[in-house]
């Protein structure tokens, strides 16, 4: 965890292009890759079993819940996902309104996922109140046609009234299992929630200043979160 040479060892191990993250000399190139990425996604028809405009009125029956307190719905959301294999959360609204504003900024980030023998980068971006997420590697390779395989769904219908954001989530299973899907929702609260400058600038930077974006940095981040050590394969992860 303290040493920068050792995440570069365990890099070097996840062999060859395939899994190393954009070359910088093409950073250009990435970004405007994920800007055409990101315009096609509230306008594809869903592939790969995701539900096309997956409400909360299809999970939930919105106008019932509205008489019931904040902690209700909160135990009810929980109940209704715990005996399912998928992500889950409630987020406190002061929360989720941190995390949007500065998904206007800054609406793409590079994730690394652990692996037995390293980290695999996923890009996450976001399309409304959706945020995709895609391995890189697929990106690299397909481009802005590479297909989601996470999709994180917020429902901010009852943020106002009851001060609270739902959100489920929906993923590839040839990809992605459970506690790793978990892992890359636990690290959209790190990086865009945190009360740390320090933290939330690799977003600006990787946003902004794609040039100076080091994605050792992101994996720092995670060993030092403790959320890189926790969720080898193998491991699960409780549900938030």
């Amino acid at each position: 965890r303290s040493s920068p040479d050792v995440f570069e060892s365990r890099m070097e191990k996840r062999n060859e292009v395939k899994k190393q993250p954009v070359g910088y000399s093409k950073q250009g190139e990435f970004i405007r890759c994920m800007e055409e990425k990101a315009k096609g996604l509230g306008t594809k028809a869903s592939k790969g079993g995701f539900t096309k405009d997956k409400t909360l009125d299809s999970i939930l029956n919105v106008e019932m819940v509205k008489e019931k307190s904040a902690e209700e719905i909160k135990q009810i959301w929980n109940q209704y996902f715990s005996a399912k294999d998928t992500v889950y959360a409630v987020i406190p609204a002061e929360k989720f309104d941190l995390i949007w504003k500065r998904a206007q900024k800054c609406p793409s980030f590079l994730y690394a996922l652990p692996r037995k023998e390293g980290y695999e980068f996923f890009v996450g971006q976001w399309s409304g109140t959706e945020l995709h997420f895609t391995s890189l590697i697929n990106i690299q390779t397909q481009g802005e046609t590479a297909p989601s395989q996470l999709i994180l769904y917020h429902y901010p219908e009852l943020q106002k009234e009851k001060g609270i954001v739902l959100m489920t989530a929906e993923m590839d299973s040839k990809f992605l299992v459970v506690h790793e899907a978990q892992c890359l929702a636990n690290q959209v609260q790190l990086f865009y929630a945190t009360d740390r400058s320090e933290t939330y600038k690799l977003v600006e930077t990787f946003n902004h200043r794609s040039s100076e974006f080091k994605y050792m940095s992101v994996i720092a981040e995670l060993e030092q979160s403790g959320l890189g050590g926790g969720l080898r394969p193998g491991q699960g992860s409780d549900k938030s």
